[in-house]
């Protein structure tokens, strides 16, 4: 009479089924909220790279490698869900860009991460993932 019952076992295995269920869409969001800040932390060490290129040079860059990356004219970003690129870039101001890769429903709140020279930050479909911490 020692053991576990059958019932026994699938108690435990709803159970274990119940606290997945609920788990997953939360791991799910985490993940993609921290692809989100690498894409941010990648524009954002570049718009200071190109701070720090005009006041050398008078100019902006689209080149990466002059700013220190590892490729141009775009390159991933570690976990490979965004790639970033700098579009354009002259005398007087930059654009740089984060796009979406993975493709799924995981980047549909924030596929394009966008900031300039003048410091102005945008982003698409939503206009609130600069700013959303959630």
């Amino acid at each position: 009479m020692r053991g576990i019952t059958l019932i026994e076992l699938m108690i435990v295995v709803v159970v274990i089924s119940i606290l997945a269920t609920v788990s997953y869409p939360s791991y799910r969001e985490f993940t993609a909220r921290a692809k989100r800040n690498e894409a941010k932390a990648a524009l954002l060490q570049i718009a200071t790279n190109q701070e720090r290129q005009y006041l050398q040079n008078y100019e902006f860059t689209t080149d990466l490698t002059t700013l220190g990356f590892p490729t141009t004219p775009s390159f991933t970003t570690a976990t490979g869900s965004y790639e970033i690129r700098i579009p354009s870039a002259d005398a007087a101001n930059f654009t740089a860009t984060a796009t979406y890769q993975l493709g799924g429903t995981e980047g549909a709140k924030c596929n394009v991460f966008t900031i300039t020279g003048a410091g102005v930050k945008t982003s698409s479909p939503d206009p609130d993932c600069w700013t959303r911490t959630r």
